[in-house]
């Protein structure tokens, strides 16, 4: 029987980058589940403060090169790869000098939330697609986690859903509470909006606060993990409704549920978890 394909998009990884406990559910659920005999792929941002040199990153020349539109602007990606020898995972990072290459996160040394983090949002989930892609690789689920990979599933179900690399993909979204007080810019949603697709697709982002994010995500996902304890009500009030398959947040030894939730859900067998 073919391996299940799992693409996990973050981030944030550990070893890489630990801002909050993301970095270690996406270090160790990929590898739990590589154990398990899924295929793997990992993709994140190369943040400015991520150590190239200790890490090990090279470019992937074959996969950069592409240009990722956003607001009639092109914005040229480079793509470089890092292994985790200990678990035999390979991690892509996608780059740009203008929204990467600076020493910190989401907010500058003063801790002022980035004006352009509603573009560097969309950059990362529309190169994110264009890559996987580009490495020719169909992943049977796709699970987002944290806020910045939330468009990830609404361009899956609209853009790419006719895709032959997505249209299969079960898209899982991991809502977690570590997230923005700010406000991404007030065009976050039109600016989102890409080919094939209506400002309709995006009104869930309309707010541009984390809130919306988690909700715009689940929108469109397939399925979704409570990856927190303390979540806002209105988030888990709006997951309910949805009546969407759900994880609840506790972890179980050797990510047992996860491998039983992914299983059904590339099943079809969709049925609540939570």
């Amino acid at each position: 029987m073919a391996k299940t394909k799992l693409l996990i998009v973050t981030h944030e990884m550990s070893p890489f980058l630990e801002l909050t406990k993301i970095s270690e559910i996406t270090r160790q659920l990929p590898q739990a589940m590589q154990e398990k005999g899924f295929e793997i792929r990992i993709l994140m941002p190369k943040f400015g403060n991520i150590n190239e040199r200790r890490n090990r990153l090279h470019e992937v020349i074959r996969l950069s090169g592409m240009n990722i539109i956003i607001d009639d602007n092109d914005n040229p990606l480079i793509i470089k790869v890092a292994s985790i020898p200990a678990a035999r995972m390979q991690v892509y990072f996608l780059d740009n000098e203008e929204y990467f290459q600076r020493k910190q996160v989401f907010t500058d040394a003063s801790g002022k939330f980035f004006d352009d983090n509603d573009e560097r949002t969309i950059f990362f989930c529309k190169g994110a697609l264009e890559t996987v892609k580009k490495l020719g690789w169909a992943p049977d689920i796709v699970h987002c986690h944290g806020w910045m990979s939330a468009l990830v599933p609404a361009y899956i179900k609209t853009t790419y859903k006719n895709d032959p690399t997505f249209k299969n993909s079960k898209v899982v979204y991991s809502i977690y509470e570590d997230c923005f007080e700010e406000k991404l810019n007030a065009n976050f949603s039109k600016k989102a909006v890409m080919a094939n697709m209506t400002e309709d697709d995006t009104k869930a982002f309309l707010a541009s606060d984390c809130n919306s994010m988690h909700i715009g995500a689940v929108t469109h996902s397939d399925a979704v993990v409570l990856a927190d304890e303390n979540l806002n009500k209105d988030v888990l009030k709006f997951v309910k409704d949805s009546n969407k398959p759900t994880l609840a947040f506790n972890l179980t030894e050797n990510f047992e549920n996860f491998y039983n939730f992914y299983e059904e859900i590339s099943n079809d067998e969709l049925v609540s978890l939570a």
